[in-house]
């Protein structure tokens, strides 16, 4: 599943390249092949459509498949050692540890000087100074030489590790620009050593922070809801996701936050990003897609419900009441809640509305706006104003008096406007459902 994290991360380099003129290229990186499955691939591609990026803008480059380049991997290897800047090595893990007489202890160099002609190849780190990477959003950062022990580059049958690839595709495709998540920072001297060594200038760096949760704590796969396609099939629009993510470690100003991408892409700048921790607040999502539903042509809001409306539900029934939902619904899945009273048989049974609602006088604000509903007209007003009369019979306010006439036609405490829902539900069912839950309270 595509991490909101890694569609964050997406986002800030599609717009950078839109914004620039360049282009976005997405790389798969499938070397590993424990980590590599077509669906993975499949599914990383339908996400990042999903919010708009994809081969439909000239922006769009690829993709490209780590694997295709393997020969470019090797070369550079073989360049590298020709040039003294990697070597050979055969020390096992257990020989390095037998050395140093620690288990943490990094590697010690002991095949810098050997001569060796096979093994697997390390790159040879510099021995003194430090490797400065500047970074975009956190300016100048420092990694010491000496911490940095000569790092694998190709296993003993050739095969480059991705610290290589990376950097090899990244010259191949020409990249200006890396922008990708905090955690990736460590790697970053290793990899611009590599640059260094093989000719070319580095990259722009530019690491963004981290997305938390309300606990602080690290966005994980294993404990939050992170995946990008869970939040689209839960109902939230590609177009609200979109929004709201780029504002994690970015804002466009003037406390601006709802606002198209069209408008966030001129003012988008990666040195504006936040280098602090940036909180992902599942509430204030909600509140973004809702400001989004809302905003949709009705037309369109109907469209975007169907997955979630059963086959047999008549749409010219739900159209009379797709625009009153619309107002109501933060996520589209909750749709089905707000409308499924109107074709069911009888209404959806949830215990704690019952127990909530079908109390005090319950029995007799039934039975008098059952009575009414016989002769009433079936128009909003006049269904409020019969049960507001109701209500007064038995010295209640029209707002507990709704209670338990709601419960009775839809099944829950909360919905759609109630005498709306009556209206259309239509007099004979609204009467049904009321003696049914007259007979369930008197039985």
């Amino acid at each position: 599943m595509f991490h909101v994290g890694g569609a964050r991360s997406a986002l800030f380099n599609w717009a950078l390249a839109e914004q620039s003129g360049g282009r976005f290229v997405l790389r798969i990186e499938d070397t590993d092949a424990a980590r590599n499955r077509p669906e993975w691939t499949a599914g990383i591609i339908s996400a990042l459509a999903a919010i708009g990026i994809n081969g439909d803008n000239p922006v769009f480059e690829g993709p490209y498949f780590q694997s295709a380049y393997e020969e470019q991997h090797r070369e550079a290897v073989a360049k590298l050692v020709a040039d003294g800047r990697a070597y050979y090595c055969t020390c096992t893990r257990d020989e390095v540890k037998a050395r140093t007489g620690s288990e943490h202890q990094g590697y010690d160099g002991f095949c810098r000087d050997r001569g060796l002609t096979e093994g697997a190849v390390r790159f040879r780190t510099p021995d003194d100074g430090t490797t400065v990477v500047e970074d975009l959003i956190r300016g100048t950062v420092e990694f010491p030489n000496d911490a940095m022990e000569d790092f694998v580059i190709a296993r003993g049958d050739g095969s480059p590790l991705f610290v290589l690839a990376n950097a090899v595709d990244d010259i191949e495709m020409r990249i200006s620009h890396v922008i990708r998540g905090e955690e990736h920072l460590s790697n970053t001297p290793k990899q611009q050593l590599l640059w260094q060594a093989l000719g070319v200038a580095p990259p722009v760096w530019a690491h963004l922070p981290v997305i938390v949760n309300e606990k602080r704590q690290k966005l994980s796969k294993r404990r939050d809801k992170v995946a990008l396609e869970s939040y689209l099939e839960e109902g939230y629009l590609a177009e609200a996701m979109v929004n709201y993510l780029m504002l994690l470690g970015w804002g466009p100003g003037d406390d601006r936050e709802i606002m198209p991408w069209s408008e966030m892409v001129p003012l988008f700048k990666l040195e504006n990003v936040n280098p602090s921790s940036a909180f992902f607040d599942e509430k204030k999502l909600r509140a973004f897609n809702g400001e989004y539903i809302r905003a949709l042509p009705l037309s369109s809001f109907i469209a975007h419900c169907e997955p979630w409306l059963e086959p047999g539900w008549d749409r010219e029934t739900f159209a009379k009441v797709a625009e009153l939902a619309q107002t109501r619904i933060a996520v589209l899945s909750e749709i089905t809640a707000n409308v499924d009273f109107l074709f069911l048989d009888e209404p959806v049974f949830d215990q704690a509305s019952w127990d909530k609602a079908m109390k005090n006088s319950a029995v007799e604000i039934l039975t008098g706006y059952l009575a009414r509903l016989e002769t009433v007209d079936m128009s909003p007003e006049s269904l409020k104003t019969a049960l507001e009369e109701v209500g007064i019979e038995h010295g209640l306010k029209l707002g507990k008096a709704q209670a338990p006439v709601r419960v009775a036609v839809t099944g829950r405490t909360v919905g759609l406007p109630l005498f709306e829902s009556i209206e259309v539900l239509g007099r004979e069912r609204s009467k049904d459902r009321l003696r049914a839950a007259l007979a369930k309270l008197e039985g």
